[in-house]
């Protein structure tokens, strides 16, 4: 089975992980953690980073540090994950929706304005599989009703848009190293922000709001969470961040090489190789089944499978979401895009440690299953 993603390491993260059980620094208090955050926050060009154990976490302490609060509401993407619409319910917030765009996957950014009401305290823009929101026009919406921009770049480590980082435009951004992701930690997440007041406030709700007085350590004023990074996961980052250029530039390579080879299927869309304002990053390849295919995702993945072709199906739409909906949250709300993208996209082997051999091998049976 040709995995769906699998991670490369190198002997750098040997030398750390060794150097931490060495050391016997293994916890959030080893001096990796604090240079992978200053070494992280200098690549994207933020002032502060926070690292947490997780991107889920980075979004659930970024939304809270910001002070999204019961009686505020926040427009986002429909197609994303459950960890972008959680963060804003938990905190007593109500996430309001904008459809994808079909062929970038993003929130289409002419939508947001009309989902504007006297409720909205902030815009979350997502960047997905490999291409950027179109942040300019989000950034002047967000500027001219006095909203906050959460900008959520787990997918877009290393992306630029208009030749300026990802994770550098949010209010505060947060990011995920989860061992799909182009910096790979197992687990494990950041925060950047340069809010000096938010980026504490961060390292407040992820220490369980312990007091920064010792004598007071055991009382708390608020309810946060153990969202701390270990010294290991920080370590295998730093060790990571030290080489992203190459990571950047084998992602594309992987995409340009599917590029190459599944152009020939005429019953799937490829990805967009690049827009007015972004080249694709290929954090995954995405395929989207054209509808005169008869057969739906499900059943392409399934044949794959059988292949020996591991895949991923896309994200199952927030408004479609059954726990979501026994809430009373999106009843009767429609976004065709983010629905159809559902049953006709599914992503392709495309970690770091892909050889030229086994992409081969997928398209042999891409091909085979589309002939």
């Amino acid at each position: 089975m040709i995995p769906v993603n699998e991670p490369l390491f190198g002997e750098k993260e040997k030398e750390y992980l060794i150097r931490c059980i060495e050391t016997g620094w293994i916890g959030s208090d080893g001096q990796f953690v604090k240079e992978f955050e200053e070494k992280f926050a200098s690549y994207i060009g933020r002032k502060y980073g926070v690292a947490v154990s997780s991107g889920t976490a980075a979004l659930e302490v970024a939304v809270k540090a910001v002070g999204i609060s019961s009686e505020d509401e926040v427009i986002m993407p429909t197609f994303t994950i459950i960890s972008c619409a959680q963060a804003i319910v938990k905190v007593g917030a109500k996430p309001v929706l904008v459809d994808a765009d079909y062929r970038t996957f993003n929130m289409i950014v002419n939508d947001i304005e009309k989902k504007i009401t006297e409720k909205t305290k902030a815009i979350m823009i997502v960047h997905i599989y490999g291409l950027p929101v179109d942040v300019e026009p989000v950034r002047n919406l967000a500027k001219k009703y006095g909203l906050l921009i959460i900008e959520d770049s787990a997918e877009a480590i290393g992306l630029e848009y208009k030749e300026k980082l990802c994770g550098s435009f949010g209010d505060v951004s947060v990011f995920s190293f989860y061992t799909n992701k182009h910096i790979a930690t197992g687990e494990g997440g950041m925060i950047l922000t340069d809010d000096e007041e938010i980026a504490e406030k961060c390292k407040y709700y992820r220490n369980l709001c312990f007091s920064t007085d010792p004598a007071l350590r055991f009382v708390h004023e608020d309810i946060g969470w153990n969202y701390r990074m270990t010294n290991l996961q920080a370590a295998v980052g730093l060790a990571q961040i030290e080489r992203i250029s190459d990571i950047i530039q084998k992602k594309r390579w992987i995409g340009r090489k599917y590029n190459e080879l599944l152009l020939d299927i005429p019953h799937v869309y490829l990805p967009v190789e690049k827009t007015d304002y972004a080249e694709n990053i290929y954090w995954v390849y995405p395929i989207v089944i054209k509808d005169e295919y008869e057969k739906d995702a499900k059943e392409v993945m399934k044949a794959l499978r059988q292949m020996g072709i591991d895949t991923r199906p896309f994200f199952y739409p927030m408004h479609k979401q059954p726990v979501f909906n026994r809430m009373g949250l999106f009843l009767g709300e429609h976004y065709p895009n983010s629905e159809k993208l559902y049953e006709k996209g599914f992503y392709i082997p495309s970690g770091i440690a892909l050889t030229e051999e086994q992409i081969l091998k997928v398209s042999e049976a891409m091909h085979e299953v589309f002939k």
